[in-house]
């Protein structure tokens, strides 16, 4: 196979073997055609014709004897360094897509916040403790559910933890870890006394909701419609842990995932007796997209419970 670069030049073409780059690069390094050849595993006569093919290619002579050795000219100097930046480049992109056949590289994940505490890291630490010896990295990109699956869309991430994405968005979502809702109401509140409570006790009261950016927005909406409730929306944020200090500060009540952070906050934490429910948080993924070895793998092991 032969392998080649093109440079343009206005609107000239050259194409230049890359065979004859790393022939030329060798030649300048010892200037002498035995030796290179010797280097190489060519003959002399083969070393000879490459370079003399490349300077035609280029216009300009790239060597000049100097007795029974060679010296590279003005234009062999300018060219040796471009064509070493060029091998360069070219060598760590084929390293770097070797490692990726490999199952090494970098895995690109998107999460929602309140999994970035304690699933997703000890997801990926105990995935990278059962690959050593492999060069294999993670980016954590948090945010949204919303803003999260427009960034798989966009192939900024390769897999995404979230909530359950739009059918119509083509994407593939599997469960794979639940949370409980729960009440949250200001210690001072009248619901503060009770343990546990039916969600209509919640609808005389005024709510922090959860915007139309948040999957948790969906979620709740399907919870009061089990009891054909509307509750008084106060006010609304994307985020549950804003959610969280919004009640902990008076501006209402809430149903929100059961977090640790929860217990830190003045709030009273209620279990919600009616409706029974608990939200379900996905791995989601494009099927239609490339995935790396090495996500693929971890994917697998998310859905594997955490085991290879």
């Amino acid at each position: 196979m032969v392998y080649a670069i093109i440079l343009v030049k206005k609107r000239e073409v050259t194409v230049v073997n890359l065979l004859h780059l790393r022939y030329f690069v060798e030649l300048a390094r010892t200037e002498h055609y035995t030796r290179a050849a010797e280097k190489l595993c060519i003959t002399q006569p083969s070393l000879s014709h490459a370079i003399s093919q490349l300077e035609g290619e280029l216009g300009v002579p790239l060597f000049e004897k100097n007795g029974r050795s060679i010296s590279l000219t003005q234009y062999g100097e300018q060219f040796l360094a471009c064509a070493q930046e060029t091998l360069s480049i070219l060598d760590e992109g084929v390293e770097s897509l070797q490692r990726v056949s490999r199952g090494e590289g970098l895995i690109r994940l998107g999460l929602l916040r309140t999994l970035g505490v304690d699933y997703v890291p000890k997801l990926a630490a105990r995935f990278l403790a059962e690959n050593p010896g492999k060069d294999i990295r993670f980016t954590f990109h948090t945010g949204v559910t919303s803003h999260l699956l427009d960034e798989l869309a966009e192939k900024k991430v390769d897999l995404v933890f979230s909530s359950k994405p739009p059918v119509e968005m083509g994407l593939t979502a599997i469960a794979v870890e639940q949370q409980d809702l729960v009440l949250i109401v200001p210690k001072n509140h009248p619901l503060a006394k009770n343990h546990s409570v039916d969600l209509t006790e919640t609808l005389p009261y005024p709510q922090v909701y959860f915007s139309e950016g948040s999957g948790m927005r969906g979620v709740v909406e399907e919870l009061f419609s089990k009891i054909d409730g509307k509750p008084i929306i106060a006010y609304e944020t994307e985020e549950d842990q804003v959610v969280a200090g919004l009640v902990a500060a008076g501006f209402g009540i809430a149903v929100v995932p059961y977090m640790d952070m929860l217990l830190r906050l003045d709030v009273k934490i209620i279990q919600i007796a009616h409706p029974l429910w608990e939200r379900s948080f996905y791995l989601v993924s494009d099927d239609r997209a490339y995935q790396p070895p090495a996500v693929q793998k971890f994917r697998q092991f998310v859905l594997n419970g955490g085991t290879l």
